[in-house]
């Protein structure tokens, strides 16, 4: 089950596809879904988390947090969207394309991809990008 939480942010309309859209992209990794919370927040919120479980003083769009137990996935996602619709502009990007990629993200690392390597992040980024486009097609 995928849900969606709101701290010290308004909360905002999620598309009625997304969870399944996600739910799909885990048995596309031949996972299966279990308990997912998506925390959307603000930068403060989040830079408290970062600094408080991981000991980093910084701004980030994500963290995850894996409780991920054999192929059931789970875990909590810390979302910051003031720093997607940054990321978006920076990116020259539309905020909902940046969205959903942060959101496969989060979900990509549950299902063991990391991003510290550049190939690591590049292959983040294709397993990302093919996500996206299949949800264009809901």
């Amino acid at each position: 089950m995928i849900n969606y939480f709101f701290e010290n942010i308004d909360s905002r309309d999620i598309h009625p596809d997304t969870s399944k859209w996600l739910e799909n992209l885990i048995i596309s990794e031949n996972k299966k879904p279990g308990e997912i919370n998506y925390i959307f927040c603000d930068d403060d919120y989040l830079l408290k988390v970062n600094q408080d479980y991981l000991d980093h003083d910084y701004y980030t769009d994500i963290i995850t947090f894996d409780y991920v137990k054999g192929k059931t996935i789970s875990g909590d996602i810390f979302v910051s969207l003031p720093r997607i619709l940054d990321n978006a502009s920076t990116l020259f990007q539309n905020f909902e394309s940046e969205f959903n990629r942060v959101l496969a993200h989060g979900i990509l690392h549950l299902c063991g991809y990391k991003d510290k390597t550049e190939e690591e992040k590049s292959q983040m980024r294709a397993k990302e990008d093919f996500y996206i486009n299949q949800f264009k097609n809901f």
